[in-house]
C-alpha cells in the first residue's frame, strides 16, 4: 500500500475507487505488461488473489495492490521501480502464508526502507532490518510466546521461534493497514469488506498467452497417465490395485 501518511487513517476515508485512475496506476507500476480488467474483490478477500490476478484500487491519498508477485521472502528486494513509486509517501508491504507459518512485512518512508522482517519456523529469520516497531516489542520481549499443541501421547515440542509469526502478522496488519484477517475485530478497525478493489489480469506480451498456458498444463497432466490406486497388503507393502 502507498499512502500519504498513515495507511489506516487514509483507508477510513475512501469511497469507490475510480477505475481510470486505478488503471493508470497499474500501467505505471507494470510498464510493458498487458492489463485486462476482470472481476474485482474486496480488501478483505482480495489480499491473496490467485496467481496472475491483481486486485487494486487508487484514491488520491492511498493506493492498494494485492498481488502474489510482491509476496517475497526478502521484502528489501522488492523491485526498485515499485519502491521508487513511493517517493514522498509511505509504502507498506504485508504478506503471510498460514500453511508454513510465514510472515513478512516492511515499511518504506519516502523510498527509504526503515523496517523489514521475514521469518518462518522452517527458515528461521530470513530478514531482519531496522529497529522493531512498537507493535513488535511484546513479541521480542517474550510476552507473546508461541503456544504449541502436541499430538496425544507425544512429547511437547518447542516451537522454533520465540513467537508465532501469524500472531505477530495479525498485529502488524492491524497496526500498518488498519484491519485483521483472523481474530476478533476491534471497534476502530477498518471495515475491509466494504472497500472494493478492481480486478486485473497481467500478462507478458512476449510470453505464452492464456490458451497456450492451459494447453501446456493439459499436456503435462496427460503425460502423467491415469491415476493409480494402491492398497496395503498383509505384510505392510503397497499393492497396485490395478494389478490385482
Amino acid at each position: 500500500m502507498y499512502a500519504d501518511g498513515d495507511v489506516p487513517e487514509a483507508l477510513r476515508g475512501v469511497g469507490t475507487a475510480d477505475l481510470d485512475r486505478t488503471v493508470a496506476m497499474m500501467r505505471r507500476l507494470h510498464p510493458g505488461r498487458q492489463i485486462e480488467e476482470c472481476e474485482g474483490s474486496t480488501l478483505w478477500d482480495g489480499v491473496y488473489p490467485q496467481e496472475g490476478t491483481t486486485y487494486a484500487a487508487s484514491w488520491p491519498v492511498v493506493d492498494v495492490i494485492g498481488d502474489q508477485r510482491v509476496m517475497i521472502d526478502a521484502p528489501s528486494q522488492l523491485p526498485e521501480h515499485l519502491v521508487a513509486a513511493s517517493a514522498g509517501r509511505r509504502l507498506v508491504l504485508h504478506a503471510m502464508h498460514s500453511v508454513v507459518d510465514w510472515l513478512a512485512f516492511a515499511v518504506w518512508e519516502d523510498g527509504h526502507l526503515v523496517r523489514s522482517l521475514s521469518l518462518s519456523p522452517d527458515s528461521g529469520i530470513i530478514e531482519n532490518i531496522g529497529e522493531p516497531l512498537p507493535f513488535e516489542l511484546p513479541y521480542w520481549a517474550g510476552d507473546r510466546p508461541a503456544d504449541v499443541i502436541s499430538w496425544p501421547d507425544e512429547d511437547e515440542e518447542t516451537y522454533p521461534l520465540p513467537f508465532h509469526p501469524l500472531e505477530l502478522g495479525e498485529d502488524a496488519l492491524r497496526a500498518l493497514c488498519g484491519f485483521v484477517q483472523e481474530g476478533r475485530p476491534e471497534p476502530d478497525d477498518v471495515d475491509a469488506d466494504t472497500i472494493r478493489l478492481h480486478g486485473f489480469q497481467l500478462r507478458d506480451p512476449h510470453g505464452p498467452d492464456l490458451e497456450e498456458q492451459e494447453g501446456q498444463l493439459r499436456r503435462a497432466v496427460e503425460a502423467t497417465g491415469p491415476p493409480r490406486g494402491y492398497t496395503l497388503g498383509p505384510d505392510g507393502a503397497l499393492i497396485d490395485r490395478d494389478g490385482l
